[in-house]
């Protein structure tokens, strides 16, 4: 999903008073309110100014919505952190439209519900954005109520993961935020000195794993016992999505690519390379007139197959200039340049 910058949205910066996101909201939506402003991108425009304040407006909301970090750009893609994922409104729970003169302009986005679905449970309840309207037509959500889902305990994150990791056949180390709903909330609403108010904590995990031969990418993981815990002691579990993440290589499959750097002279005469591959160092031959791009398959020197064996690694031949070239190689260059 997208990621929303509310504080872009309303033109203001991360430290904004109260006051001062309340006044930025109010300017806003009277130059996009749909009935004052007849642009096509204004009922978009006015339902994102909304949502934006529906968030830093609310004091609760704005906290949980800080505590994503200030490195998010909007536009972004956006996969919600451990926690997060299990909030927003799911098939049979509670949702919120936009009603503006009668006209249904659309529900909260898939980020804001992802973020605050659960702090939007309970009956229908009309929201006023601003306490004040434009020429009568005050602007409202609706909420309807039906069957509130079991909470899901299950985590679910992605895996970055190198070829080295795969080879090495070691446990690797993943750490990550469990966070989950407070379970030491007061009933009656009050201050929660656990959470801070918030309705979630987060506590700081390290566990290992054992990567499974045959790795492949998007391969998930099922690691038992090490989800979210509910009041009553349960346990879910955490997935892994396998991201298989590797500066040296380019991966496809179970194959790789792995560029080899040559000079001119080499791509022109021919030469041969030491190179390292996850399988160690080998040594290959590149052809005379190998132009750059080129591709020389290596067979079973890839990731691991299904079945058996192993992929290709691809040498991507590079032709490179060095840096340190003398005035005889350039007089020399010079030469053949003139004999074309």
């Amino acid at each position: 999903m997208e990621y929303k910058d509310y504080y872009e949205i309303l033109g203001v910066k991360r430290d904004a008073t109260d006051a001062e996101i309340k006044s930025a909201y109010r300017k806003l939506a009277r130059k996009f309110h749909p009935d004052v402003n007849k642009t096509k991108e204004a009922e978009s425009k006015f339902k994102d100014i909304n949502e934006a304040y529906e968030v830093l407006g609310d004091k609760q909301k704005r906290q949980r919505y800080d505590s994503l970090g200030a490195n998010w750009q909007g536009g972004q893609s956006y996969t919600p952190p451990p926690g997060f994922e299990n909030f927003g409104f799911k098939s049979g729970g509670n949702y919120q439209s936009f009603n503006f003169n009668g006209q249904d302009l659309g529900g909260f986005s898939d980020f804001f519900s992802s973020l605050f679905g659960d702090m939007m449970g309970g009956g229908a309840q009309n929201m006023n954005f601003g306490g004040f309207d434009f020429g009568g037509a005050q602007q409202t959500s609706r909420r309807r109520r039906q069957e509130t889902p079991s909470e899901d305990l299950d985590i679910t994150m992605n895996l970055n993961v190198t070829v080295k990791d795969i080879f090495e056949k070691k446990p690797i180390n993943v750490k990550f935020s469990n966070m989950e709903k407070c379970h030491q909330c007061p009933p009656n609403g009050g201050f929660c000195s656990a959470c801070g108010g918030t309705g979630f904590k987060s506590t700081p995990t390290s566990i290992k794993v054992k990567l499974p031969p045959q790795i492949t990418e998007g391969q998930k993981i099922r690691v038992k016992g090490e989800g979210k815990s509910d009041s009553y002691g349960r346990k879910g579990d955490l997935y892994l999505i396998i991201n298989i993440k590797d500066s040296k290589y380019t991966v496809d499959g179970s194959d790789l690519t792995q560029e080899v750097e040559i000079t001119p002279p080499e791509a022109v005469l021919g030469t041969k390379k030491e190179i390292e591959t996850p399988h160690g160092k080998i040594g290959i031959k590149i052809p005379p007139k190998t132009s750059s791009g080129q591709m020389l398959r290596l067979k079973n020197l890839g990731l691991p197959l299904k079945s058996s064996g192993f992929g290709n690694l691809n040498a991507k031949i590079k032709i490179i200039i060095p840096k340190n070239i003398s005035d005889k190689e350039i007089e020399l260059y010079k030469k053949i340049a003139e004999i074309k």
